[in-house]
């Protein structure tokens, strides 16, 4: 019997097992929401000072129910592909060693972060009634999965296979497959043999790789075909984003930039800034950037206070913002500002766009109005972040976006839905990039006589890698195909968001361990990696803020 046949006969025991599995862990999110709900809920509402005195057990909660939709996509997965008889034995492994893993951490402690545990009891549970969601499913799948045995055969199908785009199926049709490869072969061509230099040097990414992005079609991969753009999903963008982040995070979140601008216009712009920017924003003419945070603001958007004062045909701009990136080259720049000075909180908001010169490093902002100065980071380079100074910065009265005042904050909540995605597609290639590079040493460095990855602390950590990416991928695709649909899919945004922020820090630091004392050293891309891969639970949404995301609306859902 084949590995591939043997590995499909014990497929209609994997998904029936994984389905019940996956019911019994949802009744226990339902339960787990009435409890936390009980506990900020006042007079019918959610009291803002409770939620935050209960902050752990909301954002337990969020980390609970993220788990439970990560099993139940895990299970969609394995039904789905073995339906096409694409399910072999490494998507077993991966299945399998992912289901006992993430089962047994709902029981036993969800890592929050490297020091934050959620354990059910901090969620009002005791260990009793806890028990009595660890059905016998969920059970065999704990005994089943995660084991060495799984982890060493599933090491030597990823050592027999390395040329493979990724460990496993990914589970994509043949278009999606067909633009990952092409997506991966400029990747290996035009980046990876450059990124770690660029990072080093602090250097921008070279315009003729912006360029060959352009040609690619990057930059307009799900602007409709009427403004100039590919018109694809945004399942698309998530393989997009993730094969050039694997490459080098820079490269993929040029792409970002694009369609953070595209949505917002697609979304909130008239009509004439739809045919003005966006044929220009498709074909990389316009290099687009946000310009949203301001200092000690961070995720607090209604306190901010960048002022526009119109003064005849123009709004002029005054005040502060930080974190930019790339702002030096960009085209056009995304502001969120204050137009109504008399209306505080997110009423008062608006969204400019604002068009300026492209700068240098010799002469960053040259336009009246703006100065600006780098802040210099551990990583995530090759477009620079700043903060930026306006002082009457103008705006022609024409560029409001939709051409009606106070809709900024509506406008910017419509694109972190596909904001969110990306960001977690974004930190799935940094995990692939950190397995590559892992998997890459643990092969060639050789001791006591043979390779690091032939030691099983080595091999699991590679395994676990493996099985947790592919967690993070098929919650990241599950949440593009919600967008897709156009079903409202902001849980599903942030759950994947939160996850693959986690999991491309924990692929990045195991790599690096399994480099040594070679991994902290500079030459070696890990180095590079690990810094990349920390900014990822950060920006977008911190953690702790997305998870306070998805925990109001888990409440706000059961009530």
């Amino acid at each position: 019997m084949t590995a591939l046949t043997a590995a499909t006969a014990t497929t209609p025991d994997l998904i029936p097992a994984g389905y019940a599995a996956a019911a019994d862990i949802a009744a226990l999110v339902a339960e787990a929401t009435r409890r936390v709900r009980a506990r900020v809920v006042v007079e019918c509402r959610i009291s803002a000072g409770q939620l935050e005195a209960e902050q752990h057990a909301a954002h337990g909660l969020a980390w609970l129910a993220t788990y439970g939709e990560a099993v139940r996509e895990l299970v969609s997965y394995a039904e789905r592909l073995s339906g096409e008889g694409r399910f072999g034995e490494t998507e077993d492994l991966l299945v399998r060693i992912g289901l006992g893993e993430y089962l047994d951490q709902i029981f036993g402690g969800i890592p929050m972060s490297q020091g934050e545990m959620v354990r059910l009891t901090g969620l009002g549970f005791t260990a009793r009634e806890a028990a009595r969601f660890r059905s016998e499913a969920i059970e065999a799948l704990i005994e089943d999965g995660n084991t060495a045995d799984r982890r060493a055969r599933l090491v030597a199908l990823i050592r027999e296979g390395q040329g493979a785009t990724t460990v496993g199926d990914p589970g994509l049709d043949e278009t999606l497959e067909a633009i990952r490869g092409e997506m991966r072969r400029f990747g290996q061509a035009e980046v990876e043999p450059h990124a770690h230099e660029w990072h080093l040097a602090n250097a921008y990414i070279p315009l003729d790789v912006v360029a060959k992005m352009a040609e690619l079609g990057v930059f307009g991969l799900t602007i409709p075909e009427e403004y100039g753009g590919l018109g694809l999903s945004k399942v698309s963008m998530c393989v997009v984003s993730e094969e050039l982040s694997r490459a080098y995070i820079g490269v993929g979140s040029l792409g970002t930039r694009s369609e953070i601008a595209a949505e917002l216009i697609l979304g909130g712009g008239t009509q004439e800034q739809k045919t003005r920017f966006l044929p220009a924003i498709a074909s990389g003419e316009i290099l687009p950037t946000a310009v949203f945070t301001e200092p000690n603001t961070g995720s607090d958007l209604a306190s901010l206070k960048t002022r526009a004062v119109r003064d005849g045909e123009v709004w002029r701009v005054s005040g502060n913002k930080t974190w930019i990136t790339h702002p030096v080259r960009a085209d056009l720049m995304t502001m969120l500002v204050r137009t109504r000075a008399d209306e505080a909180g997110h009423r008062g908001l608006s969204i400019l766009l604002a068009e300026k010169p492209r700068g240098t490093d010799e002469d960053p902002f040259p336009v009246e109005g703006l100065t600006g100065g780098e802040i210099e980071v551990l990583g995530y380079r090759g477009m620079k972040e700043y903060e930026l100074a306006f002082d009457g910065f103008a705006v022609p009265a024409g560029n409001l976006l939709g051409g009606v005042e106070g809709q900024g904050f509506r406008q910017l909540m419509q694109t972190f839905e596909a904001a969110r995605i990306q960001t977690a597609a974004r930190a799935v290639g940094v995990a692939q990039s950190a397995l590559d590079l892992g998997l890459r040493y643990a092969e060639e460095r050789a001791q006591f006589g043979k390779p690091l990855v032939a030691y099983p602390r080595v091999a699991d950590k590679i395994a676990m890698m493996a099985a947790e990416i592919h967690l993070a991928r098929q919650l990241t695709y599950f949440a593009g195909r919600a967008k897709d649909e156009g079903r409202r899919c902001d849980l599903e945004a942030g759950m994947a968001k939160l996850l693959a922020a986690r999991v491309a820090w924990a692929a990045a630091d195991n790599a690096l361990q399994i480099h040594g004392g070679n991994g902290f050293a500079l030459e070696y891309p890990i180095s590079r990696v690990l810094c990349d891969a920390r900014i990822l639970s950060i920006f977008e949404g911190a953690a702790e803020i997305q998870a306070q995301v998805i925990a109001r609306r888990l409440i706000e859902a059961e009530g």
